[in-house]
């Protein structure tokens, strides 16, 4: 399960003080906290991607791909965006690359 950011505090917190890394077209800033369960996420999508159907269709395929990642992300707030090539992307190559994401986003984590 994941939950949304929502708040612009934590919006903002995300981005001055989150850690940024990168996986092929993804790219996440993260903000570790094992109190935070489930983890919480915002997008980034910006208008490269296209109108807003665009934007709203990456975000929400986005979405499930961290849905059903496996595995899932850990407990933190983080915010997610996508260069613009990732919407050309088939839901195949959407998942291994949010597993990749995944799987560098827990490298930063501290066990």
């Amino acid at each position: 399960m994941i939950w949304r950011v929502r708040e612009r505090a934590a919006l903002d917190r995300i981005s001055r003080s989150g850690r940024r890394v990168q996986r092929g077209p993804l790219w996440a800033r993260l903000l570790p906290d094992p109190d935070e369960q489930p983890p919480r996420v915002a997008f980034a999508i910006s208008r490269r991607h296209g109108g807003a159907v665009q934007r709203n269709r990456l975000r929400r395929r986005l979405r499930a791909a961290l849905w059903i990642a496996d595995p899932p992300l850990p407990p933190g707030s983080y915010l997610v965006g996508a260069r613009p090539d990732a919407d050309q992307l088939s839901s195949g190559e959407l998942t291994v690359a949010v597993t990749a994401l995944i799987e560098a986003v827990r490298a930063q984590v501290p066990a």
